[in-house]
This record gives structure tokens, C-alpha cells and sequence, in this order.
């Protein structure tokens, strides 16, 4: 995707993928739930089949201290209330008796296990208080304001709602004079200990107030979120004894719930396990892998290998190409149903005037900044090893008058001739990429040459999703290759100008791959450039792909890989945009104004971190 601006400017969100990350790591916590994903929706609710909850966007656009302790209050009421205190058999029960008024039922319900959760868990957990204090009084004033407003429109279930919510916390609202008999019902919720305790207040209710409103509630202020009826059925196979199968899976609990799913999730993971369970024979194994061949050779033969790479790498090559790879969890939760494929990219013609040409442009800036660093190589300090039999003489001369076997001598080593680094560039492939592929092809050139020129082994890599492939069961992406840190100094020069625009992004999943190739390599500094055109966007990878690339960049960190943005415009990049690159790289994401600036930004990225590399040694 080009760009994160939208046409509808107030719908132009942006999120914060650091607190979100951090809401996601106390909910696990709380609730011992690793697997655990923390989304945002417009009211907090549970989605089991997604193995996520969602925090309340209500609280965006308040003051920062707000915001947070508002996120925090939901977190705390879904891992630490609703996941163990709400009972699922209590509320499918609820839900099933027949009322005229079923939207101003749960949600009564729901309102009053929010006061009841509240109160459980600031016992609990002192900590809490100041989070709940803050959205209490926030939604305390909400509810007042929202009574006024649906009084004067004729919405009285919708206002009554406000009433009760207030009621509970002490206060009065004007005109409910006649609604005291219901309050007297309403005020059991301060002696419940369940959710079937307050179910019963509710159900209590119910005959009054279909005798006194007419109409439903219009709003929402409570979602409870997916059916309870949506448990995974239970998974038989053969093997399982007749009286299991009459045995259904009793469900208590929102924590069993999530469990039952996660549980279906993880067996739906391992279909060859499965067919093993389900399809295997119970006979002997006969023959085996003897009777299948005797392990002589049938045939032999040597294929075309294209581009200018080591022929050591030739057979990998084939061997990577040949199938494509299921990434099952193994790069992050948002791409598990990534189905991935590593080869070599194409050469699609011959190119060589148009290399010769940005060549020419580029040589000077390379041959400068080339000098430079080099030359910065031979200056830099020299470490001295002291208290040596033969060498330099020490100035320092006392050890020969005080000790008994004076080491006078002192050798300066040698600095190292190369650089102990490696750089991978990861390319953003996508189909927003068409009208800025010349002047990425110029910037991909320069960092090959530069890198070559230092003799410092690097990666160059196209990432894309296939669009139109993608689907619920599996999202195909593709990583060509225009230069292996297994290819030396090899130019690959033909191999960069054929690169093409395809369909999607999926850029947190790119990342996570990059970092585990490169975590299985041994230089000292390790570093990873991104150059994209905009934000993550593949099949579903629109919000949680801005988070799951946040997460990508942070763990990277955490494993000693300096990630490194350049994003490409045709516009000059405004703070919007700006901010939007810094909440997901960080401090390490620059912009090109225009195209023209790109390959000066490129030129700049790579002194900098070259100085650095020198500099630390």
C-alpha cells in the first residue's frame, strides 16, 4: 500500500503498536494465556475462534495517562475478571429464556458482572485501583451525558441502561423517581457473588420493564462478542472408545472456552499427525525403505543455472526453489497460514547500457565515500598489548629496576583489513512499488556496489504476497533473491534491474525472515534495511499487520539486528506519515522528499551505519 493517508481523514487511525503489544503481554499474564492476542474494536469482547479479545477504542483521543489507564481497565476486567469469574453456562442459560426486550437484558447483565468483576478484582489486585478510578469517573460522566441525550430522543431502554449504570455507583439521575421499585431490584447486584446471582437480579427486572418501555435498546454500551454456541465440536477418531463419544465437553468458563479452540487450532496444525491418528493401519510395517529402491543411481544430469552466482550455491538453489514452505507459527501468530517460496529472481533482459549509466552517475559518490571509510579503517585507534618479552621498548622503564623478570615490551596489532558486519536489504515488492521501481533499481545498484567495494557480504532481497492466490487457507509469498551473502562479490547488477512490482506487502512476516536467516551468522554487527513505499498491506494484514511488523522490528532488536527504514515518496512525507514509520521502526526510520532524494538518503543510510561499524570496531 502507497500510502497511509485515507480519502475519509476522521477515520485516519493510527495505533499505538508499542502499548498495544504491551496490553497484549499482560493479558497473557493475567490470564496465563501465551497465545493470547489483544485487538481493538468498538467495545471490549471475547472472539475465541481468533484466540483474541478486544480492548475498547472509546478510549482513543483522550489525554496519554488516560488512554493508558483506560486500555489497562480492560485488560484487567477481560484477563483478570471475565476470563475466570464469568460463568459461560450461566450466561447461555440467560440468553435462551424468550423476553421482548433481549438487547436491554444482557446488556443489564453484562453491566452489572462489570460492577461485580470491578469490585472482585480491586480486592484482589490493589494495583488496579488507579485504572478502575479512572474509568469510572470517565464513564461515569459518560453515562450521564448519554442519559440526557436518549431521554430527550425517546430512547428509554437505552436510558434506563444509563440510569442503572449510575445507580450502581451511588448516583441519581433526575426523573427517575418512578423507577425506584426496579432500583430496589436492581440494588441485589451489591450482594452477588456470580454471574447467575446477577442473572437472577435481571431476570427479576425483566416483567417490570416489559410492562413500562415499549421499544428495545437502540445503542450498544455492552457486547459480549462470538456465540457461546461457536464451541469447536469435539474432534473423534477411531481410535476413541464408545463411551467418549456419548461424552459432550462441559464448558464453564471463558478460560475453557478459549482452550477448547485453541485446542482445535493446534490439532487442525498437524494434519499429518492427524491422518496418522485417524487413517494409519494397526498392520506391521513390511519392506520400508529397502524394498522401495536399492539406492542406485537411475539418472544424472547437469540443468541451466541462471544468473552469475557460484556454482556451490547451484544445487541449493534448485533444492530451495522446488518447493514451497509452510510457515505454521514459526513467524508470528498474523502469518500462519503463510505458505512462503525462496528463489532466484529471473534475469529478464540485458540491461548492461542502462547499469553503465547509472553506474557513471553513481561513481563518484562511491569512490568518495569508499576513500572515505577506508581510510577511516587505517586511522582508527590501534590496541596496544603491554608487558611483552620482544617487541617495541615501553617508555615506561621502572619494570626493569623492580621486578625480578622485567617485560618492557609492548606491539601495536594490526586493525582488521575488512569490516565485521553484514547487511541485508529487504525490498518492498508490492504493486505501488511500479512507478518508483527505476529509482529503487539505482539505490539497490549503489548498496551492492558499495558493499562490494568494502567487501562486506550482504543479502538483497524482493518481498510480495500473491493477491490474487491468497485466501483463508493460505497466503502465498515469494522472496527473490538478487544477491546471496553466500554469492562473495559477485556482481549482480543484471539480477537487480530485472526486479518487478507485484501484488501485496506482508512486511512483519519479511522481517521475521530475514532475522532468522541472518541469526545464523557469526559477524559482530548485523544489519537490516527496509526500503518500502507505505504500510503492511496483504490478506488479512491491515491493523494487526501495522502491529505484527512493530513486533517483527522489536523482537529483530532483541537479537542484536539494527533495523533500518527508508521509505520511498513521490510527495515530500508529512508528520502523519512520519509518525506512523517511527511507531513501527522506531527511531531508525528516514524518508525520501522525493524520488530524486532517494539514492542521497540510500548514500547517507549507508555512511552512517558504515562509520558506526568502523568506529565500534
Amino acid at each position: 500500500m502507497a500510502s497511509v493517508n485515507r480519502f475519509i481523514q476522521f477515520n485516519n487511525e493510527t495505533i499505538n503498536t508499542k502499548m498495544l503489544h504491551q496490553m497484549e503481554m499482560l493479558a497473557g499474564a493475567l490470564a496465563d494465556a501465551p497465545y493470547l492476542k489483544v485487538t481493538t474494536r468498538q467495545l471490549i469482547e471475547f472472539r475465541p475462534s481468533e484466540s483474541s479479545v478486544s480492548v475498547s477504542v472509546f478510549w482513543r483521543h483522550r489525554p496519554k495517562q488516560i488512554e493508558r489507564n483506560g486500555y489497562l481497565s480492560d485488560i484487567y476486567l477481560l484477563g483478570a475478571g471475565y476470563w475466570r469469574y464469568f460463568s459461560i453456562r450461566a450466561w447461555a442459560k440467560f440468553k435462551k429464556a424468550s423476553t421482548e426486550l433481549p438487547n436491554l437484558k444482557e446488556q443489564l447483565l453484562l453491566c452489572a458482572e462489570e460492577f461485580r468483576l470491578i469490585e472482585k478484582i480491586s480486592k484482589e489486585r490493589p494495583g488496579t485501583a488507579e485504572a478502575f478510578a479512572v474509568r469510572e469517573s470517565i464513564y461515569r460522566d459518560y453515562h450521564r451525558d448519554r442519559y440526557k441525550q436518549n431521554k430527550q430522543k425517546g430512547f428509554l431502554a437505552d436510558a434506563f441502561l444509563n440510569a442503572a449504570y449510575l445507580q450502581l455507583r451511588g448516583e441519581e439521575v433526575p426523573g427517575s423517581d418512578g423507577l425506584r421499585p426496579l432500583f430496589f431490584l436492581w440494588s441485589g447486584i451489591f450482594d452477588a457473588k456470580s454471574t447467575r446471582d446477577c442473572a437472577i437480579v435481571v431476570e427479576n427486572m425483566l416483567p417490570r420493564l416489559e410492562y413500562m418501555l415499549e421499544e428495545d435498546m437502540v445503542h450498544s454500551y455492552y457486547t459480549f462478542g462470538e456465540a457461546v454456541e461457536s464451541i469447536p465440536p469435539f474432534r473423534y477418531h477411531e481410535g476413541i472408545e464408545s463411551e467418549q463419544r456419548d461424552q459432550e465437553e462441559e464448558i464453564e468458563t471463558i478460560e475453557e472456552w478459549f482452550q477448547s479452540w485453541h485446542r482445535e487450532t493446534e490439532i487442525s496444525e498437524a494434519p499429518a499427525m492427524e491422518f496418522e491418528l485417524e487413517r494409519g493401519d494397526s498392520s506391521y510395517a513390511e519392506g520400508g525403505r529397502e524394498e522401495e529402491g536399492t539406492g542406485e543411481i537411475q539418472q544424472t544430469a547437469k540443468g541451466d543455472s541462471r544468473g552469475d552466482h557460484q556454482e556451490d550455491n547451484d544445487a541449493a538453489d534448485r533444492q530451495t526453489e522446488k518447493a514451497a514452505k509452510q510457515a505454521s507459527g514459526k513467524f508470528g501468530s498474523a502469518n500462519d497460514q503463510v505458505v512462503y517460496t525462496e528463489k532466484r529472481i529471473q534475469v529478464q533482459q540485458d540491461q548492461r547500457d542502462n547499469i553503465e549509466d547509472w553506474r557513471r552517475k553513481q561513481a563518484p559518490y562511491v569512490r568518495a565515500l569508499l576513500r572515505e571509510l577506508k581510510k577511516r579503517m587505517t586511522q582508527r585507534r590501534q590496541d596496544v598489548r603491554h608487558n611483552l618479552n620482544a617487541g617495541r621498548l615501553s617508555r615506561n622503564l621502572l619494570p626493569l629496576v623492580i621486578e625480578e623478570r622485567p617485560k618492557p615490551f609492548y606491539r601495536r596489532t594490526a586493525p582488521s583489513k575488512e569490516l565485521d558486519a553484514v547487511f541485508c536489504l529487504l525490498i518492498d515488492g508490492s504493486a505501488s512499488m511500479i512507478d518508483k521501481l527505476d529509482e529503487t533499481k539505482q539505490a539497490v545498484l549503489l548498496f551492492h556496489d558499495v558493499l562490494r567495494g568494502l567487501n562486506v557480504p550482504h543479502d538483497i532481497v524482493m518481498f510480495y504476497e500473491d493477491a490474487y492466490e491468497a485466501s483463508d487457507a493460505a497466503q502465498p509469498n515469494y522472496f527473490e533473491w538478487m544477491h546471496k551473502l553466500e554469492d562473495g562479490n559477485r556482481d549482480h547488477a543484471q539480477e537487480i534491474v530485472s526486479m518487478e512490482a507485484h501484488e501485496d506487502n506482508r512486511d512483519g512476516f519479511a522481517i521475521r525472515w530475514m532475522t532468522d536467516r541472518v541469526n545464523k551468522r557469526t559477524e559482530k554487527h548485523r544489519f537490516m534495511l527496509v526500503f518500502s513505499d507505505g504500510e503492511p498491506s496483504a490478506y488479512n494484514y491491515a491493523e494487526n499487520g501495522v502491529i505484527d511488523t512493530a513486533n517483527a522490528v522489536s523482537e529483530a532488536k532483541k537479537q542484536g539486528i539494527e533495523v533500518l527504514h527508508l521509505f520511498l515518496s513521490s510527495e515530500p512525507t508529512t508528520e502523519e506519515q512520519a509518525a506512523f514509520y517511527r511507531m513501527m521502526y522506531g527511531n531508525k526510520s528516514v524518508s525520501a522528499d522525493s524520488l530524486e532524494h532517494f539514492v542521497e538518503q540510500t548514500l547517507r543510510l549507508l555512511k552512517r551505519t558504515l562509520h558506526l561499524v568502523i568506529q565500534s570496531g
